[in-house]
C-alpha cells in the first residue's frame, strides 16, 4: 500500500469542523484481493494487538468482524484507534473510493503522531495481506515509542484539557511542553507548571536549597538545620555539627536525584557526598526530619492539593519474587517511562539493588505476604513512587504553613515537600518540617493519585491565569469572497486602528501588525492567521481568508466572532479540485460555518445568500445595494440587521438597520475610496467593512471616521484602484484578475466619463482556464478606444505570447476592431506603450501583476507635453465629477458651483 498524497487540515475545512488528515492510498490489487478474501478475519490479528478496540468502538468493530466495512474505512478507523492507544483524541474516520485509490479521512490531535498512525495503519494491513501478522506487535511497539516521544506529558496535558474546558484556545510552541494559552495580548505561556507569571528570581531561590532554607527559617517556618559544603571533609564536619541522622543532597538538584537520606555515620556522609556532587553545583547537608513525605501544591497563594508520597515499592504475596512483583506492578497501564504517564515504572537499578542488599534480599527473594519492599528511599513519583491524596484531611496549620512558604519564595505555582508523621495534626504538635520548595512542580500525583480523589489542579492554574470573566481570546473578524476581500480587510483594519485597536491583519500581500508589515507575500492561509493570533501586541484580528488556504490546509482558527462572505463569482476554477461555482461556494461557506457572533452575507449574490442556513451565528446581517430587496426588507421588518445602499437627493447613502431602527451612516461621496461614490465595488466594500465593524461593537462615529480617512492611494491600498492624476491624463492601476473584478473597473471607467480616449492594458493569469480569459476580454470589449494585450511575468505553463494572442482573438470575436488592438507581451513594455500614447484628458486602465513596479513606472513617467498645471488639474477634476451637457463647463465663484457655457 502506497500513500500517494497527504493533506493536513489544521482547522475547520470543507470536510469537517476540526483538524483532519486526508491520505490518498493506492492499494495494490494483490493486497486488495487478499484483504477482500479475508473479510472479517482480517480483524483477528488486529484485535490481538489492539485488545481495547472492541470496547472503545463495539458496534463498528462488530461490523468489521462481520466483513461489513470497506477497506478504506478499515484504514481510517485503524489510524484512529492507533492514536487512541497512544493517548491521542479523535472521533472522525471515513473514506471515499476512487478506483484503486482510497481517500482516507481521520481526525488527529498531534499532526506528527496522526501522520505516523496513517503510515502504520497501511503497514499493518499490508502485513496481514502478506500473511505476516507476527510482525504487528513490533510495528505497534515502534509506533507507541514514536508517539511517546512526541506526546504532551501528563502535567501539560492536564493544563491544556483545563484550558479547553474553559474555552481558552491553546497551541503548542515546540516539540516539548511549551504551550501558549490565550491569544494576542491576552496570551499566557506555560511549560509544565511554570507560567508566564512565574518569577525567575523565585525559581532561582527555590532551586538554591541553602538560600531557600534561610529565607523560610527567617520567617519562623519549620525547616531543618542546614549547611552548604563543597568537599567530603566539609560534609562530614557539617554532619557532626548538625547531629545524626542527616540528609545529603545537591544544592540545585531536582526529582530526588542525588539525594541520600537517614545517614548515620561519617562513611555514609562521604559516600552520599560523592553521589550528590555529580548532580549539582554544591552539596547541602541537613538534619534528618522523620515522617511521611507529603507534597503540598499551592496555586496563586492557595493550597489546592495535598498528597502523601510513598517511595517506589512492591508488596509481597508469598509466592512471587521481587523481580516478578516489579514486573507485575509495571503492567499497570498508568505506569510509563520517565514522565510519559501518571506513574513511572519501577526499576531494579543500582540504587534498588543496594537497598535490597541492606535488607539481605536479592531480586530473586520471595517476600512474605503483606511485606512492603522499598526500592527507593525518596518518594518521588518520577522514580516509581505512588501518591495518596490527603487534600481534605490536611490540618489548617499545615495548609497555612504551605501557603506562607510559597508566598515567601514568590512563586505563583509552587509545591512544598513536607515531612510529618500525621498530616491531619498541626506541625506544631508533631514536629516535622519543610525539606524542599519546588518551582514548576509535577502535577501527576494530584491528577491521578494512586489512592484518593483526583484534583483539578490544571483548572486552578487556568483560573489563576484567566480568572472567570476575563478575556482569553482576541475578537476575530474573518472574511472571504472572490473579489473585494483585500480592500474590505484593509478598510476594516483601518476603522479598528482609528478606534484605538492594535490590529493584526492578514492579506494577499502581507501580514500587518498595527499597520506595520511583518511578513510579505500572500498571507491568507492558516500559518498567517496563527502568526497574528500569537502576536502579544494584537487585541483584535482581521483575517482575510482565501480559497487556496481553505482547500489546502483549512483555517488557522476554530471560529470567528464576525465572519463575512462578500461574493462568489468565477475565479480559480479548475484549480485545487474546485471546478464549479457551487464547489467554490462550498469552500467559502466554511467561514459562515465557523462564525459564532454575526455572519455578514451579500444578499445580492445567490451563492452567499444560501449560506445563512448553514451558519450557527447568533445574528445574520445582510448587505445589499438594492433597497427594494424583498428578503432583506422582511429581515428588517423582523428587527434584524442589514446594511443597505439607499438613494437620496444628495446621492447614495449607506444605512444600517438594527432592531427596527433606521440608522443613516454616511453618504458614499464622502468615502474617498469610492471616488465620490462612482466606484460601486468599493461602495460595497465599504458597506461590508461598516457592517463588520458594527457587529464588532464599534460606534457610528468610529465607523464614519475610519471610512472617511481611508482612501484608494497606493500607500493605503496598493494594487486596488490606485489613481494617478498628475500627468494631465488619468491612470488607474488595478490588480483585477477575474471577470467580476475586471467588470467592476470597466463599470467605474464608464461612470467617470473621461473626456479623452480610453486605453486599457488587459491580461489574465496563465493558470486560469481559456474560458476565464475569454470572459475577461468580453468585459472590456466595446468600452475602450485602444486595447493593449499583455501577459503576467509568471507564465504558469503558458507560451510567452499565448495569453495575449488569446485575449486579442477574444476581443475581435466580441466586435472590437482589429486595428485598435495591440499585443505588447511584457507587462512593463505594455505600460510604457500606454503611457507614451496617452494625451491630455485620456484615461488608462492598467491591469497588472507587478503592483509596486508598475506604480513606480507610472509616477516616474514624464509625458512629452509636460506636467499639467495645478489649477488646470483641479478644474478637470471638478469637471469630471459632474455629468455636464455638451458645450458647458463647471465654474465656481463666491456663490458656489455653476454650470456655464464653455468659452
Amino acid at each position: 500500500m502506497n500513500i500517494v498524497s497527504t493533506s493536513v487540515y489544521v482547522g475547520p475545512n470543507v470536510h469537517a469542523r476540526g483538524a483532519l488528515i486526508r491520505l490518498g492510498v493506492d492499494v495494490k490489487p494483490a493486497y486488495a484481493a487478499r484483504l477482500a478474501e479475508l473479510g472479517g478475519a482480517a480483524m483477528e490479528p488486529l484485535l490481538a494487538v489492539l485488545p481495547g478496540w472492541a470496547a472503545a468502538d463495539p458496534d463498528w468493530v462488530a461490523a468489521a468482524c462481520a466483513g461489513q466495512v470497506t477497506l478504506g474505512d478499515l484504514l481510517a478507523k485503524l489510524a484512529l484507534e492507533l492514536q487512541r492507544v497512544a493517548g491521542q483524541r479523535g472521533d472522525l474516520a471515513w473514506s471515499e473510493a476512487d478506483g484503486d485509490l482510497w481517500r482516507v479521512f481521520y481526525s488527529f490531535d498531534s499532526e506528527d503522531i496522526g501522520l505516523e498512525a496513517g503510515e502504520v495503519a497501511c503497514d499493518l494491513l499490508a502485513a496481514i495481506a502478506k500473511d505476516e501478522a507476527e510482525d504487528l506487535s513490533e510495528d505497534l511497539g515502534r509506533f507507541l515509542r514514536y508517539a511517546d516521544k512526541r506526546s504532551l506529558g501528563p502535567s501539560a496535558l492536564e493544563l491544556v484539557r483545563a484550558a479547553e474546558a474553559r474555552d481558552i484556545p491553546w497551541s503548542r510552541l515546540n516539540d516539548a511542553s511549551l504551550i501558549q494559552v490565550g491569544q494576542g495580548k491576552y496570551q499566557q505561556r506555560i511549560e509544565a507548571a511554570l507560567t508566564s507569571r512565574t518569577s525567575h528570581i523565585a525559581v532561582e531561590i527555590a532551586s538554591d536549597k541553602n538560600i531557600c532554607n534561610q529565607l523560610l527559617g527567617d520567617l519562623g517556618l519549620p525547616v531543618p538545620k542546614q549547611r552548604l559544603v563543597y568537599d567530603a571533609d566539609e560534609a562530614v564536619s557539617a554532619a557532626n555539627r548538625i547531629g545524626y541522622p542527616v540528609v545529603v543532597k545537591p544544592l540545585d538538584g531536582n526529582h530526588g536525584r542525588g539525594v541520600t537520606v537517614n545517614i548515620t555515620d561519617e562513611a555514609g556522609v562521604e559516600a552520599a557526598f560523592a553521589v550528590a556532587d555529580e548532580e549539582g553545583s554544591a552539596v547541602v547537608v541537613e538534619s534528618m526530619i522523620t515522617g511521611d513525605d507529603h507534597r503540598l501544591l499551592v496555586v496563586n497563594g492557595t493550597l489546592v492539593a495535598a498528597a502523601r508520597r510513598v517511595p517506589g515499592h512492591v508488596k509481597g504475596d508469598g509466592s512471587h519474587s521481587i523481580a516478578e512483583l516489579v514486573e507485575i506492578v509495571n503492567r499497570d497501564p498508568r505506569r510509563g517511562v520517565g514522565h510519559e504517564n501518571v506513574l513511572t515504572r519501577l526499576e531494579l537499578d543500582a540504587q534498588a539493588l543496594r537497598l535490597l542488599e541492606e535488607r539481605g534480599y536479592t531480586p530473586e527473594t520471595v517476600p512474605p505476604e503483606g511485606e512492603e519492599v522499598y526500592l527507593r528511599k525518596t518518594a518521588n513519583i518520577s522514580t516509581g513512587g505512588t501518591a495518596v491524596d490527603c487534600t481534605d484531611t490536611i490540618h489548617p496549620d499545615n495548609r497555612l504553613m504551605a501557603e506562607r512558604a510559597i508566598r515567601a519564595i514568590g512563586l505563583d505555582v509552587g509545591a512544598v515537600d513536607f515531612l510529618t508523621s500525621d498530616i491531619t495534626r498541626s506541625y506544631r504538635e508533631t514536629g516535622g518540617g519543610i525539606c524542599e520548595i519546588n518551582a514548576g512542580p509535577g502535577l501527576r500525583m494530584h491528577i491521578a493519585p494512586s489512592e484518593g480523589t483526583p484534583r483539578d489542579v490544571g483548572g486552578a492554574i487556568m483560573d489563576m491565569l484567566f480568572p472567570p470573566g476575563t478575556q482569553s481570546r482576541v475578537p476575530i473578524a474573518a472574511l472571504t469572497g472572490t473579489n473585494g476581500k483585500t480592500t474590505c480587510a484593509r478598510m476594516l483594519a483601518h476603522i479598528l486602528k482609528m478606534a484605538g485597536h492594535v490590529v493584526g491583519q492578514t492579506s494577499t500581500d502581507a501580514v500587518y501588525i498595527d499597520g506595520n508589515v511583518t511578513v510579505k507575500g500572500d498571507m491568507t492561509g492558516p500559518v498567517s492567521a496563527r502568526m497574528v493570533l500569537r502576536d502579544p501586541a494584537v487585541d483584535i484580528a482581521v483575517l482575510e481568508t482565501a480559497r487556496g488556504g481553505i482547500v489546502r490546509s483549512g483555517l488557522g482558527y476554530n471560529f470567528c466572532d464576525v465572519g463575512a462572505v462578500l461574493n462568489v463569482t468565477s475565479d480559480h476554477l479548475g484549480l485545487g479540485g474546485v471546478d464549479t461555482l457551487d464547489g467554490l461556494a462550498r469552500v467559502k461557506r466554511v467561514i459562515a460555518e465557523v462564525t459564532r457572533g454575526t455572519v455578514v452575507l451579500n444578499a445580492d449574490n445567490e451563492y452567499t445568500l444560501k449560506m445563512a442556513s448553514h451558519s450557527p451565528a447568533q445574528h445574520i446581517l445582510y448587505v445589499t445595494r438594492n433597497p427594494d430587496h424583498e428578503l432583506v426588507r422582511e429581515h428588517i421588518r423582523l428587527g434584524k440587521r442589514a446594511v443597505v445602499l439607499e438613494q437620496g437627493i444628495n446621492g447614495d447613502q449607506i444605512v444600517i438597520y438594527d432592531k427596527g431602527t433606521q440608522i443613516p451612516l454616511i453618504w458614499t461621496h464622502l468615502i474617498p475610496a469610492t471616488l465620490e461614490g462612482k466606484a460601486l465595488h468599493n461602495v460595497e466594500n465599504a458597506m461590508f467593512a461598516a457592517a463588520m465593524a458594527f457587529a464588532l461593537g464599534k460606534t457610528l462615529d468610529q465607523i464614519r471616521t475610519g471610512l472617511r480617512t481611508f482612501d484608494n492611494t497606493f500607500f493605503q491600498s496598493p494594487g486596488r484602484m490606485n489613481v494617478f492624476d498628475e500627468h494631465g491624463f488619468r491612470v488607474i492601476l488595478d490588480y483585477g484578475h477575474n471577470e467580476a473584478a475586471v467588470g467592476a473597473m470597466v463599470d467605474l471607467v464608464d461612470r467617470l466619463k473621461p473626456r479623452g480616449r480610453r486605453i486599457v492594458c488587459v491580461t489574465c493569469p496563465g493558470d486560469r482556464r481559456d474560458e476565464d480569459a475569454l470572459a475577461i476580454a468580453a468585459k472590456v470589449a466595446g468600452h475602450f478606444d485602444h486595447y493593449i494585450c499583455h501577459r503576467d511575468d509568471d507564465l504558469r505553463n503558458r507560451a510567452p505570447d499565448e495569453m495575449p494572442r488569446l485575449m486579442r482573438k477574444a476581443l475581435i470575436a466580441n466586435g472590437v476592431p482589429a486595428d485598435t488592438i495591440q499585443i505588447v507581451e511584457e507587462e512593463q513594455d505594455a505600460l510604457g506603450t500606454a503611457l507614451s500614447m496617452a494625451k491630455r484628458d485620456d484615461l488608462i486602465l492598467f491591469f497588472c501583476e507587478g503592483i509596486t513596479r508598475s506604480w513606480k513606472q507610472i509616477i516616474q513617467f514624464t509625458p512629452a507635453f509636460g506636467a499639467e498645471p495645478e489649477e488646470d488639474r483641479a478644474a478637470r477634476h471638478l469637471q469630471d465629477s459632474f455629468d455636464i451637457p455638451e458645450g458647458y463647463r463647471v465654474v465656481t465663484d463666491e456663490r458656489g458651483v455653476l454650470i456655464a457655457p464653455a468659452p
